[in-house]
């Protein structure tokens, strides 16, 4: 996250989204006033929130906030971080998604049909680092997959229910509705300064240069010439006319 957004914050050729907890928690940017700064300004999207986000009330935000700058950027590329610390339970995070919630993420974006390149990231809780990246890697490759987990060498990991997905915790969800419909106004405001993503120009290629019509009746095309040939056909730039050695 905040790496990336740093290598482009004065650049409107990358648009970087974050949806990220916010407040007393490192590395402490990424406020919603964050937006990109001289040619990148607008381009740097943040999404702070607070403890405890669910499936629901992280979907309420992801999929409209990445709708909208699918519409209004029209990227031609996507490269999207599937971060596993948002995960419930993980050691680190201190969020409340569930599996299917974090996967259902990975799913709309490919739904836009774009380019798309997923990456891992975060998660600190390893056995739902890979239970999480499992379910998501069926999601991209649009198979489905049973919820038992197979026996296999590290099968103990991931008792006393040996499944793939696993319910979330109770803990208290922060994130009051009316405060993120304030936090997406206020991202859909920003967006609506953005231009689509500038295109590099590329130069018409020239057109093949015209083959002398005295050489192609010379020049055999299935004949090799020697070392010994092309260097008799080296004159001097004096020459006023062409001619072999001796004439």
């Amino acid at each position: 996250g905040d790496g990336v957004e740093e290598a482009f914050y004065t650049t409107d050729r990358v648009l970087t989204v974050s949806f990220h907890k916010f407040g007393e928690y490192f590395p402490g940017t990424g406020d919603v006033k964050d937006v990109g700064a001289n040619a990148g300004k607008y381009y740097s999207v943040n999404f702070p929130l607070k403890d405890g986000i669910d499936d629901a009330s992280y979907a309420s935000i992801f999929k409209p906030v990445i709708g909208q700058i699918m519409q209004m950027y029209q990227p031609g590329a996507i490269v999207l971080q599937c971060g596993a610390d948002s995960l419930c339970g993980d050691r680190l995070g201190c969020f409340n998604l569930t599996i299917r919630g974090h996967a259902e993420c990975v799913r709309f974006v490919l739904q836009q049909k774009v380019p798309t390149l997923i990456l891992g990231g975060g998660g600190y809780t390893i056995r739902n680092v890979s239970r999480c990246w499992t379910y998501e890697s069926a999601v991209v490759l649009n198979e489905e997959i049973s919820d038992d987990l197979p026996y296999n060498d590290y099968y103990e990991y991931y008792g006393p229910d040996y499944k793939l997905h696993y319910a979330p915790s109770g803990m208290e969800n922060l994130n009051i509705p009316e405060n993120l419909e304030k936090i997406k106004s206020k991202v859909f405001e920003h967006l609506r300064q953005l231009q689509p993503a500038p295109n590099v120009t590329m130069p018409a290629a020239p057109p093949p240069a015209a083959a002398d019509e005295e050489d192609e009746d010379e020049d055999d095309p299935d004949v090799r010439v020697s070392q010994r040939g092309g260097d008799e056909r080296q004159e001097h730039g004096a020459e006023f006319y062409s001619g072999r050695p001796g004439e």
